[in-house]
Formats: structure tokens, sequence, C-alpha cells
């Protein structure tokens, strides 16, 4: 009776609503299950970066002319243009908490001076107070052999570098703080990933027969010579957005041979350039947010110069103890790249290093994880006790350098009769160094020995020392990752043996499994480190290995303690040691001074001497040269400029559109000097072989000095542009 009273209430409609307001209800329920289950789903794969992480890029250049290029120690190789600019790579890695933070920079520059990381760590101090340290930022040069020189505080490397030069040291000084300016600004949550892979065809040992030196059953353990592995941390951040990276790997950027005058990062920078062209795509070299740096790690013994060494009189090889030749002497001892030219040499190594990093990156897989920590002293190099055991202990020497560091490598010949693997000394050239800068004591050079000492630079102090005392070592550790920052050029086994030490102190206190990379060329420049064998024949490496035959070990003591501490946790208990000294040098140099500017009769600054063709192909060179002014108005304007640009016009536009700069790799610019102020510029464009045809034009921009009176000069900007020209399909 109850349901026919029911029933009877609702209508057929009624019922119909209320029916499908029920499956409504149902559908929504469903639905907001489905939803929250999905977002539960979600936050638990979500990834959550382990670190705060930043990179940045800051152009380093410095004067393109007049100034030493540092790196050969060749008087006559001053800068005459630009290749490629050279660049600060910096990358920041805090604790999601930022309690703590590392910083690692590798700027394209010959090697970090103790100037230039004071300097820094001033003007990082002035900024940002404490969170910049000495012991948790370091400082690697690519150890390129073509930038621009001057940037050192100790007078040995005046001598080349023709002083103290204050507009490079800037250049420098100031990428590096804006390269970590602008890492600082970048940071947000994120994700590293090592990797690690050989590298072949790209270097040889340059000393064989150092190498030989070492024990037969500690060579038995390594498949070469050198050091083939590349190390490379991948950094991406939360959402898997590519921020940059970081390859070691060990060669000598010295494809670029002493001969060349045009500024450029070498073989390291090209791979570089490669690997950021690619990542930050449409954008021109030098710009974008894609981070690329090709650091340097034990190189010391590694060329890129992969054909050997040969005569270059008469092609034989000279691959001997001493790298003479028959004819000529050790002058004409020369090893070859693997290409055409050095230009093509610098090409296909490069090429390789930035395909295996390529191959790496892309299969990076195993996660970095844990905390951060860094270790830091200041050391006196030239009076460290080392414990070879239990029984003996040794000291290193006060610095010098032996005779065979005047005969340069395969890789850059010295000058005069010097020879590598000398022994003994020559009485000539002994008596005109004890005329001109003193005799080496008697404790000096039994501690040196069998290092027959040319130059006893721990003994000259003037102007100011000539070589540093106080040398500093540090360790940083990204959870499994131990970076080391050596102070100068290691050989292949004594970087083994180091990385070796540093494992074993790791792996012995607690943090088993860490991997140990060396970052070559960091804070202060030392020269070579080989190993106590490898010194007993005193080819170049061992004739600059500056602190002695046991340089070796005292640093794999200096650095085993450091490892140990951030092992143990008693980083803090480290004690500092003594404090580099900051002479006061503003300004000291023997490079000319920068005169007015002029222009031929009839010219003005920017007029075209030389005109293009007016028409090309892929693969050939556009060519034209201009009334020019010296490079250096616009360094020392400390501006950021580019001294050309090749631009394509866009018809629906009616517009130019910049294609090519002076970071690029196909534009060489070459400055020549004339006579009374008067210069000329050429610009060379060698055009990709998958250029767009179409229409195009070469510009070139300068500043030139005017004097206004016998104490105030100003620089004024110009510009100079060529014909349009039609570039053509093949």
């Amino acid at each position: 009776m109850c349901w026919k009273r029911i029933k009877c209430c609702f209508s057929s409609l009624e019922m119909i609503l209320i029916i499908c307001l029920v499956l409504m209800i149902v559908v929504t329920v469903v639905l907001l299950v489905l939803h929250f289950l999905a977002k539960e789903s979600n936050d638990s794969s979500k990834v959550i970066g382990n670190y705060l992480l930043g990179a940045g890029r800051a152009d380093c250049t410095g004067p393109v002319a007049e100034i030493p290029l540092m790196g050969y120690a060749k008087l006559d190789q001053v800068g005459g243009g630009l290749l490629m600019r050279l660049y600060s790579r910096a990358f920041i890695v805090a604790e999601l908490d930022d309690s703590r933070r590392v910083v690692f920079v590798s700027a394209d520059i010959g090697m970090v001076s103790q100037r230039v990381r004071l300097e820094v760590l001033r003007q990082l101090k002035s900024k940002y107070g404490e969170l910049y340290r000495h012991d948790n930022v370091i400082l690697s040069g690519t150890h390129t052999h073509s930038g621009p020189g001057g940037y050192f505080q100790y007078t040995l490397f005046w001598i080349t570098s023709k002083g103290l030069i204050r507009p490079s040291l800037n250049a420098v000084v100031n990428g590096i703080v804006k390269s970590i300016d602008i890492a600082h600004q970048n940071m947000k949550r994120g994700r590293l990933f090592i990797n690690r892979g050989t590298v072949e065809n790209s270097q040889i040992n340059r000393s064989p027969f150092s190498y030989l030196q070492n024990p037969e059953s500690e060579r038995s353990r390594y498949s070469s010579n050198t050091d083939k592995e590349m190390v490379l941390l991948k950094m991406v951040d939360e959402n898997g957005e590519e921020l940059g990276l970081i390859s070691w790997f060990a060669v000598h950027p010295v494809s670029m041979n002493n001969t060349n005058r045009l500024v450029n990062s070498d073989n390291m920078g090209y791979a570089s350039y490669l690997f950021e062209q690619e990542k930050n795509e449409g954008m021109l070299p030098g710009e974008g947010s894609f981070v690329a740096a090709f650091a340097s790690s034990n190189l010391g013994d590694v060329s890129p110069n992969t054909k050997g060494p040969f005569c270059i009189n008469t092609g034989d090889s000279c691959n001997n103890p001493e790298s003479t030749c028959p004819v000529g002497g050790a002058k004409m001892c020369m090893a070859m790249g693997p290409g055409n030219d050095m230009f093509d040499s610098t090409r296909i190594i490069g090429q390789n290093i930035y395909s295996k990093a390529k191959e790496l990156y892309e299969n990076a897989s195993q996660e970095i994880t844990g905390p951060l920590s860094s270790a830091h002293q200041w050391a006196n190099m030239s009076d460290v006790s080392v414990e070879l055991n239990a029984t003996h202990t040794v000291k290193t020497c006060k610095p010098a350098l032996g005779h065979s560091f005047a005969a340069g490598t395969i890789d850059g010949v010295g000058a005069f009769n010097f020879t590598q693997g000398s022994v003994e000394g020559d009485p000539f050239w002994d008596e005109i160094r004890d005329q001109l800068l003193g005799e080496p004591s008697n404790e000096t050079k039994a501690c040196h020995k069998p290092k027959p000492i040319l130059f006893s630079t721990g003994e000259m102090t003037r102007p100011h020392p000539w070589h540093p005392d106080i040398v500093d070592v540090q360790i940083v550790a990204i959870g499994s990752l131990a970076i080391i920052a050596v102070p100068g050029e290691f050989t292949t086994m004594s970087g083994r043996r180091l990385r070796e030490a540093v494992k074993t102190e790791f792996d012995s206190h607690g943090a088993p499994g860490t991997d140990v990379v060396i970052a070559g060329l960091c804070n202060v420049y030392t020269h070579y480190i080989t190993t106590y064998e490898e010194y007993q024949v005193q080819r170049y490496e061992a004739a600059s290995t500056i602190y002695g035959p046991h340089t070796l070990s005292a640093y794999i003591q200096l650095y085993r303690g450091l490892a140990r501490s951030i092992a143990l946790n008693t980083v803090q208990d480290l004690p500092p040691g003594p404090e580099p000294p900051f002479f006061n040098i503003t300004n000291l140099t023997l490079v000319p001074s920068l005169i007015a500017d002029l222009v031929p009769v009839n010219k003005t600054f920017g007029d075209v001497l030389q005109e293009v063709r007016q028409r090309y192909q892929p693969t050939e060179v556009a060519e034209v040269t201009f009334v020019g002014a010296n490079p250096r108005n616009s360094a020392e304007n400390e501006t950021e400029h580019n001294f050309l640009t090749v631009e394509r016009y866009t018809s629906t536009s009616d517009s130019w559109h910049v294609v090519q700069n002076d970071a690029s790799w196909d534009t060489r610019f070459y400055w020549t000097k004339g006579l009374l102020g008067r210069s000329n510029v050429t610009v060379k464009w060698h055009i990709p072989h998958d250029t767009e045809p179409g229409i195009y034009r070469i510009r070139y921009f300068g500043h030139y000095k005017k004097r206004l009176s016998n104490s105030l000069a100003v620089s004024i900007p110009f510009e100079g542009t060529s014909s349009v020209f039609e570039i053509t399909a093949l």
C-alpha cells in the first residue's frame, strides 16, 4: 500500500529528473575521486630537486691587440685580432636550506693567477659578505695559450707578459665576478647527474720517456700513458629544463700553435662553443642560458698534437729523449695536430671532445646526492715536510726552474740551444745568470738535484718575489663527487697518484664510492708537478716542477688531509695556514701607451679600403678591409663590445638580421698596425657550408682615440659597413 502511495506521488517527468540527478551525483563523485587519485599520483612521482643550482657565463676577453699571449712565453707572440671570444663560466650548487654552497668557475684563460683570485674574492666579499669565500670558490683556467697575459703579481710572469697590465687583469676579474653574479641570480631547484667515458684520437703523451721512468708495476695498471677518461656533470632543474654541464678532460689547449696571434679559447673553447650553440638554439655565440664548461684536468704531459713530433726542416721523427733534430737541434722539433693547419686541428680535437661530451650528457643517469662540503688551506710550498714512511722525512724546496724549462716542449719550442732532459748546467748560461741575477745558493742547488738550476726564483725578490711561496690547496665535495682544485699542471701519473690517494682517504673514513676528479690550473699558478721518477730525467715538465723532487708527495699529503677532514666532518678544525701576499701594484707594464689614432688622407674611420666581391658560395671566404683603430681603445673602455657582425637582409621586414658575431668560429678579425697611429682592420668570414642563400653584409665596430689636449684624450665610437654581397647555393 505504501509503495503505491509513493509511486503515485511522482510523475514520469519527475522520475526522469530524479534519475538524472542521481546519475550526475555518481558521475561527479567518480570524477572527483579520479582527480584526487591522479593528483596524488602526480605528487608522488614529481621530481624534487636535491640542490639549488645556478649557471652563468660572462665575457672575459680583454684587449685583443698588442698584449702578449699567455702560454708559450714567446716574446713576439702578441695579440693581433680575434678568432673567438673568451668566457668565464660559473656554476653554483647550494643545499636546499642554503646552509652550504660551493662555486666552480672555468675561465677561458691560460691559468688562474693568485692576483686574479685575490681580486675576485675581494669583489665577492664586497657584494655578498661571507657567502662566497676562499674555501668554497674554485677558480680554474682552461689553459688556452691564446689569451691575453698580464694578470700576474709575481715578477717571472712579467718578463713574457710585459708586466702587470690592468685592462687585461680587469677583464678577467670582472668577467669571473659577473659570471658568478649571473649564476647567483639564476638559482633554482635542480638535480645533478654524473657520467664518464673514453675520448679517443685526441691526445698523446708529449714526454713518453719521462712517463717510462715510473715503475712498470704501476704503469701496467693502465692501458695508456694518458688519461683518456672524461668526467661530465649534468645540471637540470626540477622540471627537467637543461641548465648546463661541466666536463673535465686532460689535454693541453695548444692546437693553436705559437705562431698564432688571434685571441681564442682553442680546442676546449671550441667544444664549449659547439655545445652552447646546440642548446641555445637560435642564439648568437655568448648568448642563451645554457652554459657548457670544458675544464682542465691533469694535462701536464698531454698534447692534442696527435701526429707527434717531427723535424719541421726534414720531416723526420724527433721522438727522442731530448726532442732534438740532427739539423737545427731542439728548435726544429715540433708536434703537429691532426688537421691541415692549426685552425683545422683545433676544430677536429674540439669536435672529438664535444661529441663524447654530448654522448655522456644524453646518457647521464647516475644522480649525485648528499651534502656539500669544502676544505681549503694555504700552504708554504717552499717548506713542507713530507713523511714518506715511518723512517724517512723529506722537504720541498724554494722555487727554481731548471735548464730544460728554457727548452720548451714539442708543442712550443724554446730558444737558443737549450734541450729537454738536461741534468747538467751550461757554463755559458750559468755565468750569464750569475752576473745578472745571482748564483743559486748551495742549499737550493742540493734541494733540487738532479735539476740544474737556471733561475733560482725563490731567492729572487726584486722588484717583487719571482714565484709564489704560499699556495692554495682545496677540495670541494658535492655529495659523492670530490673536486680537487690543483694549483698547476699535474702530469698523467701525478694526477693518477693524487686521485687514488684522495679516494683512499674517503673510502677509509666513511665515504666509500666517492668520484674524484682533478680540476687543473686553479687559484694560483705553480707550473708543473711531476712524479719523483719523472723528475729524475728533467724534461720540460720536471724542470718546471718548481718546489723540487718531492713536490707531488707534499701535495698528496696536503690533499689527503683535506679529504680526511671532509669525510670525518672536521673541516672546521683545519688550520688555515699563512695567507698569501697582495702586492701594491696598480699598473706596471712595457706595453706601449695608446696614442691618437689617425687616418689616411681623404679617409675616415670605418671607410672600406678593400671591398667584398659581389657573389660568394658557401665554403668560400668573404673578406673586407677597413680603415681601423687600435682595438685596445674598445677594451680599455671596459664595455661589452662586438668588433664585427655578419648580417642577412630580410625582405619581408626590410631589415638586417645579425647571423654571426666576433665570437663565432667562422669569423676572424685581424688588426694590422701601421705608422703614426694608422691601422687597418680586415674581417674574414669563412662561409659555412649550410649558409642560407641571400643578401649579406659585414659591419665593423671600433673606437678611435682623439687627443683633445696634452693631458686629455677621448675614445670615440665608429663603424664601417661593407657593400652588400650575395651568397648563392652550391
